[in-house]
Parts: structure tokens; C-alpha cells; sequence
């Protein structure tokens, strides 16, 4: 098995989603022993946003471009092979105004190439990104589960899908901000869930 876990929080220290995260993938290495990681810290390591110089890069034909637009582009395949590569993901995602991180967005950026992670066909869109197993690791500082504030888990849903990762787990670790017991309370629920969850 191999792992690729990546930590969209703004800090790259003492981020509750990275908490949840690293416990994701402590579980699955106690459970699969042979199992090898690659850490993906996106505070750490940012990722170039999708600006029209990348725009032009990406649509400009590989032997026509120029070196800048060449090494531009060479960063999203970095991403994207190293996705390929993987049988599992581990997203740790705290909740940023109602929304994903940016950190977040610019790595689906960088991952989402018409033809290479997804195509489109006759019979619509497919995503090519398949047999994969995901875990998303949410940390809100409310309480926004199942309700039409939580914008995060219908858009990841939507984009994992749209790649071909259909077979997600969201992990919830919510109400955080709400007090040392309900932040006591919500990660003992979700370290609960992960030992259910996570194989």
C-alpha cells in the first residue's frame, strides 16, 4: 500500500486537520505494516495558483512551449504522478470562511488535466483517477455536518468523484472552537471513527 497524505492547512504546525490527518495514517500503517507514505505539506510546500501564465502553459503543445512555460507545467505533473502513484489518500482539511483552503483548491488545480486525470466522452465526463481510497480529515471550529452551511463536503465529493475517487470517508472533528470539551469531545468521536473506518 501507498499512502499519500496531504495537509491543506495554513499552518504547518499545530493544525488540527494535520492531527486528524497524521492519525488517519497512523492507523492505516498499524494495519498495514509494509505500507510506505509520502507526506504532501501544501503550507510548506506551495503549490503555484492557476493564473493565465499557467493557463497558457498548460494549453500551449508540450514541444511548443517555452522553458518557463516547460517548468510550469512539469510542476503540476509532479503532482498529478505522484497521485497516480498512490493507492491511498489522506486529505487533512480544516474549514477556511465556509470553504476549502486555498491550499486545497490550488492542489485539485494543479491534479484536474482534461486527458490525463479526466476525459470526456460521449457518454459524459470520466474520471481516470480510479481504485483509489480516500480519507478526508474535516476539523471546523462549528458544527456544520449535514447542514446547507457545509459547503466543503458536497464540493470534494463532487471533484474527487469527477477524477474517478468515488470510494471517500469523511472524518469529522467539529465544534472545536466551541470550548476545551466539545474540542475534548469532537476528537475523541473521530479518533472513535477512525478505528472503525480506517483498514
Amino acid at each position: 500500500m501507498n499512502i499519500l497524505q496531504i495537509n491543506a492547512s495554513a499552518r504547518s504546525t499545530g493544525a488540527n486537520s494535520t492531527r486528524l490527518a497524521d492519525s488517519i495514517t497512523a492507523r492505516l500503517l498499524a494495519r498495514n505494516p509494509g505500507a510506505t507514505v509520502e507526506l504532501r505539506d501544501l503550507a510548506a510546500q506551495p503549490h503555484p495558483v492557476l493564473d493565465e501564465p499557467a493557463l497558457g502553459a498548460l494549453f500551449t503543445p508540450a514541444e511548443q512551449r517555452t522553458a518557463e512555460q516547460a517548468a510550469r507545467v512539469a510542476l503540476d505533473d509532479a503532482l498529478i504522478a505522484q497521485v497516480q502513484a498512490v493507492d491511498v489518500i489522506v486529505l487533512g482539511v480544516p474549514m477556511y470562511n465556509f470553504g476549502v483552503p486555498v491550499q486545497l483548491k490550488t492542489w485539485i488545480d494543479a491534479i484536474a488535466r482534461a486527458g490525463v486525470t479526466f476525459r470526456y466522452t460521449a457518454n459524459g465526463p470520466e474520471g481516470l483517477l480510479k481504485g483509489k481510497k480516500v480519507y478526508v480529515a474535516l476539523a471546523r471550529g462549528g458544527l456544520y455536518r449535514d447542514t446547507p452551511a457545509d459547503s466543503q463536503v458536497p464540493y470534494l465529493k463532487s471533484v474527487l468523484a469527477f477524477l474517478g475517487m468515488t470510494d471517500v470517508e469523511f472524518i469529522y472533528a467539529e465544534g472545536l472552537a466551541l470550548g476545551a470539551d466539545s474540542a475534548s469531545k469532537a476528537f475523541a468521536e473521530a479518533e472513535a471513527r477512525i478505528d472503525v473506518v480506517v483498514v
